[in-house]
């Protein structure tokens, strides 16, 4: 007899659960019309790819402290002035530490028989004085043991300092999109009480490697490879097919050892040296590095903003990291998320909009070496998260959006654990599900500048990209060039941007904050790039 009411009554409940992202949405107003705009200037006059050529293929690679970097950074800054932007400049944040530039790479096999080699020198190591030349030994030094193995062996040698990697066919294609399947699992939230591992974006689902204990073994061997006397250091490139990943010898700190000359080569080739040396065949390697250390300065970000209108002490960001590694000409990492911020904020002023919150883009230095423009600027502006005491500036930042994953398309994005954010993206996301962006996740994602953001308790957010070969070829490599980056994606990414930026800028309220956190130690971890 109570069967019919208790199944009505739990059938009631099924539909409210269902319908409640829904009413969610529609308690989040969103401006179609605006919306439409946005998508026509960002898809049929699109200049998002001129932004890319600019910063690769004139400007690329931008190594924090290089020549590259500064001319990237003017040249943005003439961009955003043209552009009507005001207050565009180089904002330094102090000093960086020594800077570097490489000006030669040649590499070959000279014997058994003659090829060239695919690689490019390591950043923060010197030249080699002109061509150098011999037998190359293996000396795989991996811990403080080794050490002793080769003291007084190395003098005057060419040292591969790797075992040789594995290289296996590859079965899993090399590109791909995000599917439903990995949609579902981005938005489910992970297990109550489950253990919290550090992000390690290069082996996902991996704890995230002891970065001082890394650091500080490399400034142990570059001190004692100098010391026995190496010629140069060789080390495979991470990669196969020809693709060579790598990112510094040594540190752009002045206190730090200088490593001895240091490249990076396909891991193919690595290996056929390291099987001629085993089978004691003669084999003759030769190199020409030319590479200067350049005079420490300030280092800088670049800013510029739309000013509001009737709220304009309060402030919209969009940001991303324009410094790069050394190997390509940092396309994926990160001129595209650079040239995406660039393109939305070309769009909203284009479209003359009236936002009544000032919107403010900048572009970071120093993320690879561990965050450092970001922090700074953070730091500065909002609040030091060491002591946690915000600035009057804190109160009137309505937000952070970041691109940093690639040239995928936006996919979707992370709360960083606010839940009182999810009505709010799941109804400006709405207009571009068709798009595919459709994904709210709960989720946190580290290892890029919005996390400077979050930690001092400001709404910062990374989104969800299709990874398409970020981390399988391009991610720090000698392919992350022009060539690799996908047009259509960008053009997506830009528009999403925009209407997220527009709806911050022009929605009644401020965006919900999670409570401000606790001072935090000092993070002496660097970002994704091993420092």
């Amino acid at each position: 007899m109570l069967r019919f009411p208790v199944m009505r009554n739990a059938i009631v409940l099924a539909l409210s659960a269902s319908l409640l992202p829904a009413v969610w949405a529609a308690e989040e107003p969103v401006d179609l019309r605006t919306v439409n705009r946005i998508k026509v200037e960002a898809f049929e006059n699109s200049k998002v790819m001129e932004h890319v050529f600019f910063l690769t293929d004139v400007n690329g690679p931008r190594l924090t402290g290089s020549p590259a970097i500064e001319g990237a950074a003017k040249w943005v800054v003439n961009r955003l002035e043209e552009w009507g932007l005001t207050g565009a400049k180089m904002e330094a944040w102090g000093p960086f530490g020594r800077g570097w530039n490489s000006t030669r790479f040649t590499a070959h096999l000279r014997t058994p028989q003659y090829a060239p080699l695919i690689g490019f020198a390591r950043p923060w190591s010197p030249g080699t004085s002109g061509l150098v030349f011999g037998e190359p030994v293996m000396a795989v030094i991996k811990t403080d043991a080794d050490f002793e193995k080769f003291k007084g062996k190395l003098k005057g040698k060419i040292a591969l300092l790797d075992r040789p990697p594995s290289i296996v066919p590859i079965v899993n294609a090399p590109s791909r999109r995000l599917t439903e399947t990995d949609l579902a699992g981005m938005f489910a939230a992970p297990d109550p009480g489950a253990a919290v591992v550090g992000l390690n974006p290069s082996a996902p689902g991996q704890p995230a490697p002891d970065r001082e204990k890394q650091r500080k073994f490399r400034h142990d061997l570059n001190k004692f490879l100098v010391d026995e006397g190496v010629v140069v250091a060789v080390y495979p490139g991470e990669r196969d097919l020809g693709t060579v990943r790598a990112t510094s010898a040594g540190s752009h700190e002045s206190k730090d050892p200088v490593p001895p000359p240091s490249v990076a080569i396909a891991a193919e080739q690595y290996n056929r040296i390291a099987r001629l040396i085993e089978k004691k065949i003669p084999v003759t390697v030769e190199f020409d590095i030319q590479a200067e250390f350049l005079p420490e300065k300030d280092s800088f970000n670049v800013v510029g903003e739309i000013p509001g209108s009737s709220k304009r002490d309060e402030i919209v960001m969009l940001g991303a990291h324009m410094d790069s590694w050394t190997g390509g000409t940092g396309a994926t990492d990160n001129a595209a998320g650079s040239a995406v911020m660039m393109e939305a904020i070309r769009i909203l002023k284009a479209l003359n909009l009236n936002m009544p919150r000032t919107v403010r883009i900048a572009l970071w230095t120093g993320e690879e070496q561990g965050m450092l423009g970001s922090k700074a600027y953070v730091k500065a502006h909002f609040a030091d998260p060491e002591v946690m005491s915000p600035k009057p500036e804190h109160a009137k930042l309505a937000g952070y959006f970041n691109v940093d994953n690639g040239t995928g398309k936006i996919r979707g994005v992370y709360l960083q654990g606010n839940d009182m954010m999810r009505p709010v993206f799941e109804a400006w996301l709405a207009p571009f599900k068709d798009l595919g962006a459709t994904t709210v996740s709960i989720r946190n994602t580290g290892s890029t500048d919005h996390v400077s953001f979050h930690d001092i308790g400001l709404p910062g957010f990374q989104f969800i990209q299709d990874p398409v070969e970020y981390s399988t070829r391009t991610h720090h490599s000698n392919m992350d060039v022009y060539d690799r980056i996908q047009k259509g994606d960008l053009m997506q990414a830009s528009a999403i941007v925009a209407s997220i930026v527009y709806h911050t800028a022009t929605r009644g309220e401020m965006l919900p904050r999670r409570p401000l956190p606790k001072p935090k130690k000092k993070d002496v971890a660097g970002a994704r790039s091993g420092q």
